[in-house]
């Protein structure tokens, strides 16, 4: 259950968990602690659900990736250790830092709302301090559940100075709530890195063809799809998805599609794929993929 809700980017609803467990197991899982209930509905870890006391133990604002999940935003990497920001002037004993990441910062009263950073303070602590992939996915979680507006954040994000000032921009241009997930959020990253600005959520309208796709560019003809382990799971589902591909083969769009293991785990495969396709397009020979072999890690 616990693995669920971390694959999920450490935030699911009830609904979510029953597509893989039974009503039991869910009820169970709460009962031993494997998952907190946070509110009616909503389920995180029991670390995430601590990290609040942890902060506050050491006089402390829990802030970044933390204070994301502790808003109900979905994020790449579930922490094990608690962010936090401390004041500048103070330190921490060798004691206190252990299990916890600390940032310091000399955060203003509308920094702070109940010991934990306001939404667009997370934002662009996130911005800052996080890889471009794992703060995209905070910025889109953020405004997918409108706790952030644009507008605010571009505005913010304008005005920042200083350390990551630079990457703050950079990620509110790109921050979209299209996103569904952070599965969608870190593939849209990796695409940007490669030079394909795609558009979350693109609706197909061709002669015959219609098609929402979770990354796409009509100028492109090219669909990018995140492939989770949930669309495969009937035959007819089975049936739909390769009705679909064979329909965008026909009418003259590309298609490539990634699993969640290659897009969170295997970036430069990820990379290679979307660079060879586009030597294709350019009239030029598809690079060699990257090499696999048994027992290690893939080799980039």
């Amino acid at each position: 259950m616990a693995g669920t809700v971390t694959f999920l980017g450490g935030v699911s609803i009830w609904q979510e968990l029953r597509v893989v467990h039974p009503a039991r197991l869910v009820r169970r899982s709460v009962e031993a602690g494997a998952v907190v209930r946070a509110t009616r509905g909503r389920y995180v870890l029991p670390s995430t659900a601590e990290q609040l006391a942890t902060a506050q133990s050491r006089s402390a604002v829990l802030s970044h990736v933390s204070a994301a999940v502790h808003h109900g935003w979905r994020v790449k990497v579930v922490p094990d250790a608690a962010w936090i920001t401390v004041p500048r002037n103070r330190r921490l004993r060798e004691a206190q830092r252990i299990g916890v990441m600390p940032r310091w910062a000399d955060l203003t009263t509308d920094d702070v709302r109940h010991g934990v950073t306001t939404p667009l303070r997370t934002v662009l602590d996130c911005a800052r301090a996080l890889p471009f992939d794992e703060a995209l996915a905070v910025a889109d979680s953020a405004l997918r559940a409108r706790d952030v507006t644009r507008a605010e954040l571009n505005t913010a994000a304008a005005a920042a100075h200083g350390p990551g000032s630079r990457a703050a921009r950079r990620v509110a241009r790109f921050a979209d709530g299209r996103a569904a997930n952070p599965f969608e959020s870190v593939l849209r990253a990796l695409c940007i890195e490669e030079g394909f600005e795609l558009t979350p959520q693109l609706q197909i309208a061709d002669s015959g063809l219609f098609a929402i796709v979770d990354l796409g560019s009509e100028e492109l003809q090219l669909a990018v799809e995140a492939d989770g382990f949930e669309h495969h799971g009937t035959r007819k589902g089975l049936r739909k998805d390769c009705r679909r591909h064979t329909e965008f083969a026909v009418f003259g769009w590309s298609s490539l599609r990634f699993a969640f293991e290659d897009v969170m785990d295997k970036p430069f495969w990820v990379r290679w794929a979307l660079r060879s396709w586009r030597d294709v397009r350019e009239g030029r020979m598809p690079r060699d993929p990257p090499l696999r072999s048994h027992g290690r890690a893939d080799t980039p």
